[in-house]
Parts: structure tokens; sequence; C-alpha cells
């Protein structure tokens, strides 16, 4: 029955015209590799949304669509189905009418869910639909955060306590360590983290996990307990756990128990010990589909064309995570089909891509970046991605790629779009070169987001106009808003981040810009004589949107 409510969906949503028939194919080609439901494949393939796959869903079912955002939750009708059940099936009840029990169903075509919640409560089922993030918000909304069970940190803290004076062994399988240490992991996973901390000091062992950009402190150990939580996480990774004086890098494929992310692990030796980050790859969290990036029209329009062409170079820049390799993810999604070849040479390869061939570089065995691409020219592709421009001998190597007809992409760490240009000047490229490749350069930074559960309306001070450089009157009719803090962000006032753009295009002018040598300067007073926004005239539109503050706005691009 499963294939055939698969096969279904792909058909429903090729016959609305959503997705055409090799998007299609490329899907189930995924899906048939993964295991996953064709529905989730399509959002992390950035094919088609949650919401397109929803309306069609529930027009083929015949029910209305519903926005959770503002209605009650009911707690008492909740309590008639539990929340493992809720969160597990994406059902949420809303309101009962008699004999009638009103369901809000993430799939409203899931007759098994139906019977089942017909079982458990006794009354007739009235399904409407609602997307499975806007229930499972719902659902925080109604009984707060459980940050997976933060609260029986202390408890497994002091069982692992009392197994360590007992002598219970590391390697005992369901061992207080063993739950320790899946727990802390669990935590920085159902937070949304990025990293986890893991850093010895000298009388604890400190957690900390970065949320939205920002650490956040964690749980505090016991230092009896430091030696036994690395070895742990050290076994995980399938590190060397004698060697405790160099640096070393793993990797932990780890079970949720709802899904399974990826932990690239690095070890650190320190004046106290060896301190490990994890940084945390999950599928789920990565948005692939150009449209849901958050760009403005008046740069996603130029994007899509740019990035359409069948050679040249295109480049994001940008400092350490502010979402480069999402962007440039997303442009190789929006670009993947079954008859273009696609590779890619990453350090480290973050998410793995359908129908794209991705490598990683390993300097240690002689495998860089220059050396990989010089390999990736003999493989006939169309399409090159190259994780960073580093060296003039990769600048070299890609400057060569577009000019024998290569659509190149990479990143460079500048601070604005148009500081890339003087940047692979001084690497060594031919001004005439570069002028002759360079398609364009997307810069970027990411902003956090005002949490929706606590925002509340605000006003700017005249400090922050002033640091701003704006008027009173230059913020018109803006809807500013401000988190004052509740369980769902952690009392930060934001949850989530989005990115903010300054899109460079090469046009005529300034391709005789890049000739002459000009500096940054000069190109950028160019590009903003002819239109284009900055980093700070996106943030400032954001602002006004009441989407993030004047202090994230200033923290981040002033």
């Amino acid at each position: 029955m499963g294939a055939v409510k698969t096969k279904r969906l792909g058909e429903i949503l090729v016959e609305s015209g959503i997705i055409t028939p090799e998007k299609l194919e490329m899907a189930l080609r995924e899906q048939r590799q993964t295991g996953e439901k064709l529905g989730m494949v399509l959002q992390r393939l950035g094919i088609c949304s949650e919401q397109e796959i929803g309306k069609v869903l529930a027009n083929q079912a015949g029910v209305p669509v519903v926005d959770l955002s503002e209605m009650p939750i009911d707690p008492e009708l909740l309590g008639l189905v539990g929340r493992e059940f809720a969160e597990k099936r994406a059902a949420l009840p809303l309101r009962a009418r008699g004999s009638t029990l009103q369901v809000a169903m993430g799939n409203p075509m899931d007759l098994a869910t139906i019977d089942e919640l017909t079982r458990k409560t006794g009354k007739y089922v009235e399904v409407v639909h609602a997307p499975v993030s806007e229930i499972g918000d719902a659902l925080l909304r109604a009984f707060g955060a459980t940050d997976a069970g933060s609260g029986e940190i202390p408890v497994l803290i002091d069982a692992a306590q009392k197994a360590l004076a007992s002598g219970v062994k590391l390697n005992e399988d369901d061992s207080p360590f063993v739950r320790l240490v899946d727990r802390i992991i669990a935590l920085g996973v159902s937070m949304g983290a990025t990293d986890i901390h893991v850093e010895p000091e000298e009388k604890v062992l400190r957690c900390r996990y970065r949320v939205d950009g920002r650490l956040v402190q964690g749980a505090i150990l016991p230092m009896e307990l430091q030696s036994i939580v690395l070895t742990r996480l050290k076994i995980m990774a399938e590190l060397n756990i004698s060697e405790t004086r160099v640096p070393q890098d793993g990797r932990i494929l780890f079970d949720t128990g709802t899904r399974a992310v990826d932990l690239r692990v690095s070890t650190f030796p320190t004046s106290h010990g060896e301190g490990i980050v994890c940084r945390i790859l999950d599928k789920e969290n990565l948005i692939v589909g150009l449209d849901r990036l958050g760009m403005p029209e008046d740069v996603l329009q130029p994007f899509r064309r740019d990035i359409a062409r069948p050679h040249g170079i295109v480049l994001v820049t940008g400092p350490t995570g502010s979402g480069k390799t999402t962007t440039l993810y997303s442009a190789l999604t929006y670009l993947n089909r079954p008859d273009t070849k696609i590779i890619t040479l990453e350090d480290p390869v973050e998410y793995e891509l359908p129908v794209i061939n991705q490598a990683q570089v390993n300097p240690a065995k002689g495998f860089t970046f220059a050396k990989g691409l010089r390999a990736i020219l003999r493989q006939d592709p169309d399409i090159i991605l190259v994780g960073e421009i580093r060296d003039t001998e990769t600048a070299q190597l890609a400057i060569r790629a577009a000019l024998t007809g290569h659509l190149v992409f990479s990143t460079l760490h500048t601070n604005s779009a148009a500081g890339a240009i003087p940047r692979l000047l001084d690497m060594g490229i031919e001004p005439f070169l570069l002028s002759a490749t360079l398609v364009s350069v997307m810069a970027q930074r990411l902003v956090r987001t005002v949490c929706p559960e606590c925002a509340e309306p605000t006003e700017l001070t005249a400090t922050d106009l002033d640091l701003l450089g704006l008027q009173p009157g230059e913020l018109g009719e803006s809807t500013l808003r401000k988190g004052k803090g509740c369980s769902l962000c952690h009392d930060s006032g934001f949850r989530g981040r989005l990115a903010v753009f300054e899109y460079l295009q090469i046009d005529k002018a300034m391709r005789h810009m890049i000739v002459e040598g000009r500096d940054a300067s000069e190109i950028e007073t160019a590009a903003r004589t002819g239109g284009q926004r900055s980093l700070r005239d996106d943030a400032l539109v954001k602002l006004m949107n009441g989407q993030t503050t004047a202090q994230e706005l200033l923290r981040v691009v002033a």
C-alpha cells in the first residue's frame, strides 16, 4: 500500500504542475536509496515546499487547510490522544462538537491514523490539513519545549557518578555513561544547535550549545566524569582514545529515535584536557530551495538567471557560518537534472545530494582543492563546485574551467561582494581573465529572527537610530518587534535565523572597472549607483518587517 501512496502523490504533483516528471524521477531514485517518504525527499531536495505538498493532499482528500498560528489549543482534547501520538502521527485535535472531533493532520489521507484516532477517542474524526511543521509548533506551545529531556541530565550525572564508584565499565550496554552522553547529544539536536562544545576546565566539564549563532549554557559535569565522557565521544567517533596530545577528526552517525543526524567531531588538546566540538549536520534543517532562502525578489530573479548560464564563475562570500554552503547547495539543487553532470569538491562534504558527484579534499594525503580541480576537469562535468578558493593555483584553475565552458561555483572570505574582486586580483589573476569569466558575487550574513511566540511591539531609541544612520521619518509604517523571552526560545527572544543578501552583477561597466584595476570602494560606489542594495539595506527591510532587531542588525552588518 505504501508504494501505491507514494506513486500517487508523485503523479498528483506532476498533474498539478508543481513538479516536472524529471524532478519526480530524481526524487524517486533518492527515495529508493534513503527509504524516506517521498514528501520528505521532495522537500529536502528543494523541489517543492511542505505547503505545496500539503495543499495538493488537502485538495485530493477534499478537506480544508487551516492556519494553526493563532488557533488556541485545548489541553483536554490533547489529553485524549497524548503528546507522543500527536507528534508521531502529526495529528492535532482542535475542537469537539458533540460526537465529532476535528483534527488537523499533516497527511489528511492517512487512513490508519484516522482509524486509530476514532478508536482512541470514540468520536467521528473530521479531518482538516495543516503543515507538519505548524502542528509541531502548536504542540510546543501547548506542552512547552522538552529539550530532549534536559531535566534528566542531573539524574544521569548522579547515576554515572555512582556507576563510576562501583566499577561499572564504559563499554557495558546501556550503562549510565552511555545514556548521559546520548542525552547530551540529543539535547543539542532538539535545541536546533549547530555545534556541541564539551570543554574541560580546572574543576568541571562544561557543555555548551551553539544555537542561532550564539553559545547557550548546557550541563556542567563533575571533573571525575571528564575522562569517561570524552572517551565515550571518541569511541563513538572512532578516534584513537589513547592519543590525547594532537587534534583528531571523526564522525558520529547518531539516531535520536525520530531521525538520524551526522556529527563531525573535532578534538583539541588544552591545558585541562581534550576539548571536543561536535558539528551537527541535520538534513531536516537544511533549506535547499532557492525560493526558501529569503532572498528579496530583486536578488532572486537575477541570481536564478545568472546561475543558469552555461559557463562562468559565481561566487558566494561571507565569514564562516554565514550560510554560504546552504546557498550553493540550493543553487546546485535548482540546476540538478539527469542531463547535467555536477561535481563538487568540498572540505568537508556537509550534506549528500542526489545525482551529484561529491568529493572531499584530504590535504594530508595530497588531495588539495587545486589537485582535485585538475582531476575534475578530466571528468567531463557541466557544473563544478569548489568549496573555497584558498590560493592562487585554485583560483587560476577555476578561471581556466570557466574559460573552457564550465559553470563554476565557489566561496571566498571577504567582507563584501565587491571585495571579492581585489582579493582575486591579489591572488595573481589577470584582470582581463577575471573580467571575462566572473558572472556575479553574492555576499551574505545570518541574523537571528525574533521569536514569533513571545514577540511584542517595540520602538527604536535615539541611540539606535543614530547607530543605524536613520532619521525617525525614514522608518515609515514599520512593524518593529522584539522577543521578551520564553521557553521555546530559551529566554533569548530569538528563534531561528534568516539570511541578508548583497548581490553584485558583473555587467559591461563593471567589467571595464575590473580591467582597469579599480578598488573595492569604487566598485561598490558604482554598484550602489546602479541600484544594488547592500547587506545593510536588506537587513533594514527585515528589521522594519519585524523579523529581526536593531541590535542584531548592528551586531552582524554594522
